[in-house]
């Protein structure tokens, strides 16, 4: 299985949402700075971004995009899901199926492609946008102190 660009750039994106908010919104253009991401393709993503109740944007001077939710109740697969749509590792529906390959071909439906399947989507629902956030702070030196006042 391969990930479109707009799955990449879009898990790209949300994670620089959750390392760069900080409560505030944060502008596309900024966004595409850091990660090296045209804003008019970017724009694409956030709207499916934001049909889907992951982000929520304000326009104005003042506007951009933040994440709906905390970065810890936002799972990697469901951000993909968002901009992918189902995650598997085959698409055996759209294939003819002979009556001398059905049995093989089920044969590995059930022991290869559904297992396969049940992992990705496993591990892809194990980790959270925080996870990840986390990590990116932890390697490039960036204080997630938040301080108050």
């Amino acid at each position: 299985m391969r990930f479109s660009t707009k799955g990449r750039y879009g898990l790209r994106a949300m994670i620089d949402l959750a390392v760069y908010s900080n409560g505030e919104h944060v502008t596309l253009a900024s966004i595409a700075e850091r990660q090296g991401i045209s804003t008019n393709y970017l724009e694409q993503v956030f709207s499916t971004l934001r049909k889907s109740g992951l982000v929520k944007s304000a326009k104005g001077a003042q506007g951009g995009y933040m994440l709906s939710e905390v970065p810890s109740d936002i799972k990697v697969g469901r951000i993909l899901r968002a901009l992918e749509g189902p995650l598997s590792v085959t698409d055996e529906d759209d294939e003819e199926v002979s009556e001398n390959e059905s049995s093989i071909r089920k044969c590995i439906r059930i022991n290869v492609w559904e297992k396969m399947n049940k992992s990705l989507n496993e591990l892809v629902d194990s980790i959270t946008l925080e996870d990840l956030a986390e990590d990116y702070r932890k390697r490039n030196g960036i204080d997630s102190t938040m301080y108050y006042i």
